[in-house]
């Protein structure tokens, strides 16, 4: 099964298309084609665009985002996606509990795949400042970088 990636935070306006927009950078750098999407595990989003400030640090770093469009996870992702990589520890805990027995996804948190950063959640920037969603992009390429590196060593 070709390796397919969905991050997931809460709204899926901020964290997760951060993450989401690092990993695809990072996987098209290297020549890799996997699938590759985010979800949020409250639905209030559905619909909208990622928060401005996402949008605003993403171009910053040459990758648009304007264009993805917020969604709550589905049962069925667990069996369409490889990995369900969620941004912190609470919605690690909600995805679990919403995992399905039949499940095939490998479910992990995004700062598992950095040194020294295993257990531990990207912050929220939602409720900051702008410098917060730069500590974001950080957090979400430094954990884009690791978790390629994991899917290349398994292929």
């Amino acid at each position: 099964m070709r390796p397919s990636v969905l991050f997931v935070c809460m709204g899926n306006i901020c964290r997760s298309p951060l993450a989401e927009a690092a990993f695809r950078q990072e996987a098209q750098r290297r020549g890799l084609e996997i699938e590759v999407d985010s979800a949020g595990t409250g639905g209030w989003h559905a619909g909208d665009s990622p928060d401005r400030r996402a949008q605003a640090v993403a171009r910053r770093h040459g990758v648009e985002i304007g264009c993805y469009k917020a969604r709550q996870v589905k049962l069925e992702d667990f069996r369409r996606f490889t990995h369900i990589v969620a941004l912190d520890r609470d919605n690690l805990a909600d995805l679990t509990a919403l995992r399905p027995s039949d499940a095939t996804a490998e479910l992990m948190l995004l700062l598992d795949t950095v040194e020294g950063r295993r257990g531990k959640s990207v912050a929220d920037p939602y409720y900051g400042d702008d410098a917060g969603f730069n500590v974001t992009w950080s957090d979400a390429v430094a954990g884009a970088k690791g978790l390629v590196e994991r899917i290349e060593a398994n292929l």
